[in-house]
């Protein structure tokens, strides 16, 4: 070997080492603090670094709610998000103005994956795929002790009204009938959003009719009744004395151990039990909120959050990657192992066979026709910002409900307009 021909074999070596010193890269990831979430994100990523060594991971954490949703509109605004964030579909996605800050992942070879029924709450006005379905499909309902219901000698009810009835014999055996915990806002939004099934099945043209400005909360009576269902139970006294302080993960360990028979919430909270208090996890049970007509009985439902990359990410090639590989069966049936709560958006994504008692529970509606309906955030764009605000006041006894649902008109015209929606 001359020394001219050696000099560039060495400068080809070193060029190759420069580069492969430089190859490995760190994908930053910003979530929100939910157990289920945390689960996901461990399992996920661990198992992506084994196979892209040259790849890890930083994850970040956010609030939740309306502190969390400022946090994301803000990082996207300003160019500072993470290479892959975490966030609600439906509604709140639309409110990013997905078009310009998020990449585009209709391309992806596992694109085709994502089950139909999720493409339409991630996808931007021009018909393009923004996000991947992370984690199962979610009923809104009520979760309930079972040892607590055999004690009494109750019932699942099956109409607002035996509902009441259970939890006022709850409180007369000197239990906490219904855990509520404004601590985390979010949470006291329940018993409205998971009326919506009995909304849709008394006003069937209501998400049409209000996305039109055609329709409005306070002079729809079916829509109205969520606000009322939440007065109701807070002036019998039905709630935790300590309401107005308690959080998440208090309302989660007081139905499933029995210190409360009763939580509003959606199902990702089996994935705390899980995590938490998994000798109580036998002992929790779920249901649709009913409705007034115990003859149709069905559950609100509600898609999954996704996983989006922003236009302005450091490492969008890499990050896109991660996101078709957390679109593959293989990544989702990983989730579906770490946290069996509900059916995936995956296609040919399984649950284990043995599932939690609350996944027992909630999947009899998925499974018949006509016992679900999407939650109203993912048949219409306008979510006003400050419901949780609003039924806070209503569950603590300050605001009426009556004027609750029109004080949250006058919330969602805001955020029509912002949208630029027709008709507002």
């Amino acid at each position: 070997m001359n020394l001219k021909a050696g000099t560039i074999l060495a400068a080809s070596l070193a060029s190759l080492l420069a580069s492969a010193a430089h190859a490995d890269v760190t994908l930053t990831i910003l979530a929100d603090t939910n157990q289920e979430t945390i689960t996901f994100l461990d399992v996920l990523t661990k198992a992506y670094s084994e196979k892209r060594p040259d790849i890890s991971f930083d994850i970040e954490n956010r609030a939740g709610g309306a502190e969390g949703d400022n946090i994301v509109k803000t990082r996207l605004a300003t160019g500072e998000m993470a290479d892959i964030f975490q966030y609600n579909s439906g509604s709140l996605f639309q409110a990013l103005k997905p078009e310009q800050t998020l990449v585009d992942l209709s391309d992806m070879p596992n694109a085709g994956n994502i089950s139909e029924s999720f493409k339409p709450v991630v996808s931007a006005r021009d018909g393009t795929v923004r996000g991947v379905p992370f984690g199962p499909a979610m009923g809104g309902g009520i979760f309930y002790n079972r040892k607590i219901y055999a004690e009494l000698g109750l019932e699942v009810p099956k109409s607002w009204a035996d509902f009441i009835a259970n939890s006022e014999k709850v409180k007369a055996a000197g239990k906490v009938a219904i855990a509520q915990t404004y601590g985390d806002t979010w949470t006291s939004q329940l018993f409205v959003l998971a009326d919506y099934y009995n909304v849709n099945a008394a006003a069937p043209n209501f998400a049409i009719e209000f996305t039109d400005n055609k329709a409005k909360f306070a002079t729809t009576p079916a829509a109205a009744k969520g606000f009322e269902r939440l007065e109701q139970t807070a002036k019998a006294a039905l709630f935790n004395a300590d309401f107005g302080a308690a959080k998440f993960d208090d309302g989660m360990r007081m139905v499933a151990t029995g210190e409360a028979a009763h939580y509003p919430m959606l199902t990702f909270g089996i994935g705390n039990i899980q995590q938490n208090y998994p000798d109580n996890l036998a002992d929790l049970g779920f249901f649709a909120q009913p409705g007034d007509d115990a003859a149709n009985n069905g559950l609100t439902i509600w898609m999954p959050s996704a996983l989006y990359s922003p236009a302005s990410a450091e490492n969008a090639e890499e990050a896109k990657k991660f996101l078709d590989w957390v679109a593959s069966k293989e990544a989702c049936e990983m989730m579906a192992k770490a946290v069996p709560s509900g059916p995936y958006l995956i296609k040919g994504c399984q649950l284990p066979a043995d599932v939690p008692q609350a996944v027992k529970d909630m999947l009899p509606y998925f499974e018949a026709e006509g016992r679900t309906a999407p939650a109203l955030e993912f048949l219409s764009p306008v979510k006003g910002p400050a419901l949780e605000q609003i039924t806070v006041e209503v569950g603590s006894g300050i605001r009426p409900a009556a004027e609750a649902a029109a004080l949250y008109d006058q919330d969602v015209e805001k955020q029509a307009k912002q949208l630029g929606l027709p008709n507002w």
